[in-house]
């Protein structure tokens, strides 16, 4: 599963699961370009600073004429009751998960079509299709990812882009270190998933690679749970 002579580009690399993708990504061959406010260490890349709350202006203009794959990392984890939420809460969860990632595509839609068989990688949560407490918030954000996804599926469909969304579970990222505080919180969000522990960066980068790569080429508009069985086992 070679990536040489394949240009990636990456948003939310320096940490968490946009990092282990972008660690194996590395390791295959890849010219890796990624964008955050912080740089990522260890890895041999280019990288731009930016905010994902901020305009593009035009800072994705210095990248190569073609993109081979596409990687929206960036997420939130906003936990609280319904009535806790203010509406600013649900604003800076669309923008971060959502308008984001609609910023960075508009900004690289002619380098994928140049790729004449790119990919984009955006992420939803398994709190989408299954209804869990709490999560109003980033459920209606991912929602809306995953829509976007099975649109933009569609519509670059015929210039050979595809578009597909991974939808993890609780991952040991430093975004989650909140619900996994202590070894009594690890372990009981271990046993509420059906294979008996929760989610790694490497299972996420996994699926990621592999949608990224000729070998997912038949693949797109697809949500896929990558949720240790929680999000269809009971």
């Amino acid at each position: 599963m070679s990536f040489h002579g394949k240009n990636i580009l990456i948003i939310g690399a320096s940490s968490g699961i946009g990092y282990a993708i972008a660690k194996k990504l590395e390791n295959e061959g890849a010219a890796l370009f990624t964008a955050s406010r912080t740089p990522p260490e260890n890895l041999k890349n280019q990288h731009i600073v930016w905010d994902v709350t901020q305009p593009t202006n035009g800072i994705f203009d210095a990248l190569p004429d073609t993109l081979h794959g596409i990687v929206y990392a960036p997420g939130t984890i906003s936990l609280k009751p319904f009535q806790r939420f203010s509406l600013t809460d649900f604003q800076s969860d669309f923008q971060i998960n959502v308008l984001g990632a609609v910023a960075v595509l508009q900004a690289n839609l002619s380098k994928l079509r140049k790729a004449n068989g790119a990919s984009i990688v955006l992420f939803s949560t398994v709190a989408v299709q299954t209804g869990m407490g709490f999560h109003t918030s980033i459920a209606a954000s991912k929602g809306a990812i995953e829509g976007l996804t099975r649109s933009l599926a569609a519509e670059f469909a015929s210039a050979k882009i595809r578009c597909n969304a991974l939808a993890p579970s609780l991952t040991d990222t430093p975004l989650a270190a909140g619900l996994l505080a202590n070894n009594e919180k690890r372990e009981a969000s271990a046993k509420r998933h059906p294979l008996g522990r929760i989610g790694t960066p490497e299972d996420i980068a996994s699926a990621a690679k592999w949608l990224l790569s000729d070998a997912g080429s038949w693949i797109t508009g697809q949500i896929i749970g990558i949720d240790g069985g929680i999000g269809k086992l009971k």
